[in-house]
This record gives structure tokens, C-alpha cells and sequence, in this order.
């Protein structure tokens, strides 16, 4: 097997797992991974438009999310609100059961992270997530990343 090749199964088997994990924990709060992620993005940066929900989702990069987000709004775990200044325009909020749902999903997260931190102990991970970074900084998936990791700084 090439490096390239190995490489390449070594992300697809560490994503699987990590979503397999990920899915594991959140079963019990009734999400989904991708319904999780909507609600952190929503946690860190509301309120937001659909479109700029969608511009900083990696789970659903470069199309509408609104599937999700309709989903989550009848669920009661997130409100859409006309914009005062543009009656086109509706921001998206977390409701107050679906922030205490976010709550509960960045504590699951923190866990895996920690599990990630654990296994990658006495490593410097700079090169890895430096080549990650390039490799996917012209896709739709890698520039969500990108405007997400630029909004937190």
C-alpha cells in the first residue's frame, strides 16, 4: 500500500470512528451529529441567517441547511426571527431548551476531545493538522473550517 493510499484510510477510518463515538454519546440527547453541530455553531455565533449558518457547517458545507434547521425549530430547540432591519432576512436563535441542549453536547464533545488529547499525548500534532489545513482548504467542507477557526480568533 502507497503512503498516499494508507493516508488516505487512515482519515476515513479516524472519521468514522470519531462519528461513531460522537453518535454513541449523542443518542441518548435524541440528535444527530450534524443536528449537533448546527446547535454549537448556533451556541458560539448567534444569532445567524440560514446562509450564514450554512457558510460555517463542515456536516453540511456548501448546501442549505435547512433541513436541519427546520427539524431543530420543530423540535422547540431553535427560533427563527424576522430581522428588524430586513423582513427578507431570518436570524436564527437557540431557544432556551436548545441552548441547555447545546450545553449538553459541548460537554460530550470536550469528552472526546480529551480522549483525542490523550491518544495524541507527546505528539506534536502541527505538521498533521498543517497538512489537513492544505489539503482541504479549496473545498467547501475545509473553508467552513476556515471561516469557523478565523471567527473564533
Amino acid at each position: 500500500m502507497r503512503p498516499a493510499e494508507e493516508l488516505r484510510f487512515l482519515i476515513l477510518a479516524a472519521q468514522r470512528e470519531g462519528n461513531r463515538q460522537l453518535g454513541q454519546a449523542l443518542r441518548p440527547l435524541g440528535v444527530t451529529a450534524s443536528q449537533a453541530e448546527v446547535l454549537r455553531v448556533l451556541q458560539d455565533r448567534q444569532p445567524l441567517t440560514l446562509n450564514g449558518l450554512g457558510d460555517l457547517l463542515v456536516c453540511e458545507s456548501g448546501s442549505s441547511p435547512s433541513r436541519l434547521v427546520d427539524r431543530l425549530a420543530a423540535a422547540g430547540l431553535v427560533d427563527r426571527v424576522v430581522a428588524v432591519h430586513d423582513r427578507r432576512q431570518v436570524q436564527l436563535t437557540l431557544t432556551a431548551m436548545g441552548a441547555d441542549l447545546a450545553q449538553r453536547i459541548a460537554e460530550i464533545e470536550e469528552s472526546l476531545y480529551r480522549s483525542i488529547d490523550a491518544a495524541a499525548e507527546g505528539l506534536d500534532l502541527t505538521q498533521l493538522t498543517g497538512f489537513l489545513r492544505t489539503f482541504v482548504a479549496d473545498l467547501p467542507a475545509g473553508q467552513a473550517l476556515a471561516r469557523r477557526k478565523d471567527a473564533a480568533t
